[in-house]
């Protein structure tokens, strides 16, 4: 007896499905094609991510397009509030009938729905109940999939995840990058540690990492390093030029210091002190691959651009600013600067110029 093509397909090839949305359009497809009078389709499962609580992808019959709506919901939401995404955007189509299933036949697990034009009948309520039976397997195969990459991602960064999930899993040479360097850095936090509980320092090194790194993110930037209370953070050069990649380097910068002003004035209603920072930027080139041990490795970037981007952040105190650019940047900007000469920085053998923002 010839299963359904939509079990078929579940049995012999969903698990290489590129994601859950090729995953869902392609069962449906095929439903359609084995005679159901589809409307739309949705997947629900839960997100392993430190915000995403859970992931719902909606397909419509009319178009073939499949969107994604993300819910932000603290944890511990029952089965039939995940789903409930997932029902409210079928019967927003117009469907005649709904049907839902739990994947696998757990409460816990993720929830299929279907959408029709007309009631559906027993022999096809059947068939789907069948699909989210034999949808679980090959879902689980996707979830880890995903979950590996939210872990990557979550820890490693979005450049370095990709590297680490290609294979990219031994020491070597290394690849050369060039990027735009912020490097950011909390003033008088050794005191603030002596001074305050424990769980207020975290709590107080979450909300700054929360407004530098939002704010290199929303700028198209990428996270490399959190060093104690210090953040390393980059802007590829490549499908933007340098200038490009400076403007949108000098941009999170005052992203990030008008979170902080906000931050601070929080805490000030609060009585606690604020939390200054100084940031350095810098332009250039840098080795960017694994390094470490032959069982313990790290994605990391070193030289001497790495080194000068640090060195240069140690001089905002003694300059009284909090932003300075080194010569390479300024001359990569159209911002009017003022030049605060040349400075000698421990490890680095020539002389760096050095700039700040004309305020």
């Amino acid at each position: 007896m010839q299963l359904p093509s939509a079990l078929s397909f579940l049995v012999d090839e969903a698990a290489a499905s590129p994601g859950a949305d090729a995953f869902l359009t392609a069962i449906a497809v095929r439903l359609a094609a084995d005679g159901l009078p589809l409307a739309g389709g949705a997947l629900t499962q839960a997100a392993p991510h430190p915000i995403v609580a859970r992931r719902t992808w909606l397909w419509r019959a009319d178009s073939g397009r499949v969107i994604e709506a993300l819910g932000f919901d603290l944890p511990g939401l029952d089965a039939g509030d995940r789903a409930k995404v997932g029902h409210d955007w079928l019967a927003g189509l117009g469907a005649a009938a709904i049907h839902e299933d739990f994947v696998g036949g757990t409460p816990d697990g993720a929830v299929l729905g279907w959408g029709a034009t007309r009631p559906f009948s027993a022999s096809e309520r059947d068939l789907l109940r069948q699909v989210a039976r034999f949808a679980a397997a090959p879902l689980a195969a996707l979830a880890a999939r995903s979950t590996l990459g939210v872990l990557l991602e979550t820890y490693l960064g979005r450049r370095s995840a990709a590297q680490v999930l290609a294979g990219r899993l031994r020491r070597d040479a290394g690849e050369t990058i060039r990027a735009a360097l912020l490097y950011a850095d909390l003033r008088g936090f050794t005191e603030l540690s002596e001074k305050t509980a424990p769980q207020e320092v975290v709590a107080a090194l979450d909300a700054w990492f929360d407004r530098i790194a939002g704010a290199v993110h929303a700028f198209g930037g990428e996270v490399l390093k959190f060093i104690g209370d210090g953040m390393l953070a980059i802007f590829p050069i490549g499908e933007r030029d340098t200038a490009a990649a400076c403007e949108a380097a000098l941009r999170a910068v005052a992203a990030a210091r008008a979170g902080m002003d906000h931050l601070d004035r929080a805490r000030a209603a609060q009585g606690l002190p604020p939390l200054p920072f100084g940031t350095a930027l810098h332009v250039g080139e840098m080795l960017w691959g694994n390094i470490g041990t032959a069982d313990r490795l790290d994605f990391t970037a070193i030289g001497s651009t790495v080194n000068l981007v640090s060195r240069l952040e140690g001089l905002c105190r003694p300059l009284g600013r909090t932003l300075l650019l080194s010569g390479a940047f300024a001359s990569e900007t159209t911002r009017p600067l003022i030049p605060l000469g040349e400075h000698t920085l421990r490890g680095i053998a020539a002389p760096c110029a050095v700039y700040a923002l004309r305020e």
